[in-house]
């Protein structure tokens, strides 16, 4: 799998040592707009400076405003052109997330980039407010609905502009370690809890959004690509006070093996929201900024699609 292979470039001429400012080096892309959810820490700040230094409208979708605002005064100071706005969203709420999506279509601002990172990873059991598993709440359905309800726009500018929009899913190779069974099995089952499990469930419903939304985008026939893709094991803020993660990064030879920087981490994410390399790919899964294979479950087509009607179901009456 190439995740484990540091140094050497895949096929996309890119590896595990590409930064997302070497990934995007050349492309102007002042025309764009990109919603970045998760934008205040880590991998998503990353992502929101390097789009905005490529000349990117940036919105980033966030739940703390007031460390949103500190990480746009440091991109200001680096870039000072740089188009950079903020706006609150909860993604653990549904109702957070439809009014996220209202004030944003009264904005009347186009959308060709929706960049669904933003992640959680709680030790303890506990429920959203819709009293859904946090992880699942947060990681999948949040993104799910925040999609969905943004969609329209993003077919309105594709049309409208003459351009392909890109939908990216920051999901995990977390993902193998998910439940298996019934989805519902484990939706609100605290007897059997584990934060490993449930945030791999989460990221496996990454995937399988992504692809099941790229199928459906496909049938319709709009120029709307969508993709997933695992950014690396990076020591962010999402780990902090899980010892099985601490005792990794702990290893003599992790730094050097495995750990990304930030600005490795967002690489893939900007590679796919703004590299034409990737025009016209969709459904796949990326990992250094190059295809690669997810666990066979990711791949189960129906379970794609129950997933999504499962979702909808969850959505729909909230």
């Amino acid at each position: 799998m190439n995740m484990w292979i540091f140094g050497r470039n895949g096929a996309s001429g890119f590896s595990a040592t590409s930064t997302a400012e070497e990934l995007t080096e050349g492309i102007h892309a002042s025309g764009l707009t990109a919603i970045v959810t998760g934008a205040t820490s880590g991998i998503g700040s990353e992502t929101a400076r390097v789009l905005a230094l490529r000349g990117v409208h940036v919105i980033m979708a966030v739940r703390n405003t007031e460390k949103a605002t500190q990480v746009k005064e440091t991109i200001l100071e680096d870039i000072p052109n740089a188009k950079v706005d903020i706006m609150e969203l909860d993604l653990s709420s549904m109702a957070s997330v439809r009014d996220f999506a209202a004030k944003y279509q009264s904005s009347g601002l186009p959308l060709h980039v929706l960049i669904n990172n933003a992640g959680v990873l709680s030790p303890q059991f506990k429920l959203s407010n819709e009293k859904i598993e946090l992880h699942f709440a947060t990681n999948h359905l949040g993104h799910f609905l925040l999609t969905n309800l943004l969609l329209e726009t993003m077919k309105t500018t594709s049309y409208e502009q003459n351009t392909e929009g890109r939908i990216i899913n920051v999901s995990s190779e977390g993902h193998r370690f998910a439940y298996t069974g019934p989805l519902s099995d484990y939706m609100n089952n605290e007897s059997s809890y584990s934060s490993i499990y449930a945030y791999g469930l989460s990221k496996l419903a990454n995937i399988l959004h992504a692809n099941e939304l790229a199928r459906l985008l496909k049938e319709e026939g709009v120029n709307i690509t969508a993709n997933s893709l695992h950014p690396g094991f990076i020591n962010t803020e999402l780990f902090r006070g899980h010892n099985i993660f601490s005792s990794i990064y702990l290893q003599p030879d992790f730094e050097v093996l495995y750990k990304r920087s930030f600005t490795g981490g967002a690489a893939t994410t900007c590679y796919l929201a703004l590299n034409p390399q990737v025009k016209g790919v969709t459904g796949e899964f990326f990992v250094d900024s190059n295809l690669a294979k997810p666990s066979s479950r990711a791949k189960d087509q129906e379970l794609a699609k129950e997933l999504w009607e499962f979702s909808m179901g969850l959505t729909s009456s909230k």
